[in-house]
């Protein structure tokens, strides 16, 4: 992904991505679409507020420009899907923001992942133990 920076004064994917670039890719993954036009997205957005055609053009440019979205031309248009999930991505940008502290900030994060696990009812418990499982398994190949 590139062009992604993280804005920790943000909730959510706006931590992440502009107001409308958060706007656009939670219409997509919401919608479910494995492809869609601009038109797509402009018709969806439209449903809640006046937005120009061009505007949504240009910010979904970008999303692709930032590797969020694939593309390839039908006909005169551009088709676009996304290259992830939002659980891909919200992973992504855990582990790109993980990978960017320094080891002791690493460390800190992991303590407070513990902390966060003391604090976990027993369907986050159960939900962790089955990532831990995962991990395990796939390491042993």
């Amino acid at each position: 992904m590139k062009g992604i920076r993280i804005r920790p004064e943000h909730a959510g994917l706006r931590s992440s991505l502009f107001d409308l670039e958060a706007e656009i890719m939670e219409v997509v993954w919401s919608q479910g679409w494995a492809e869609f036009a601009v038109s797509d997205v402009h018709a969806a957005l439209e449903k809640r507020r006046d937005i120009a055609y061009t505007t949504v053009m240009t910010t979904v440019v970008r999303l692709h420009d930032k590797e969020l979205l694939a593309r390839e031309r039908d006909g005169r248009r551009w088709v676009y899907r996304p290259r992830m999930t939002r659980s891909e991505f919200i992973a992504a940008m855990t582990r790109e923001v993980l990978d960017s502290l320094p080891p002791m900030g690493q460390e800190a994060a992991v303590a407070l992942l513990v902390e966060r696990v003391a604090e976990a009812d027993e369907d986050e418990l159960s939900r962790l133990e089955a990532l831990i499982r995962a991990r395990r398994g796939a390491q042993r190949g």
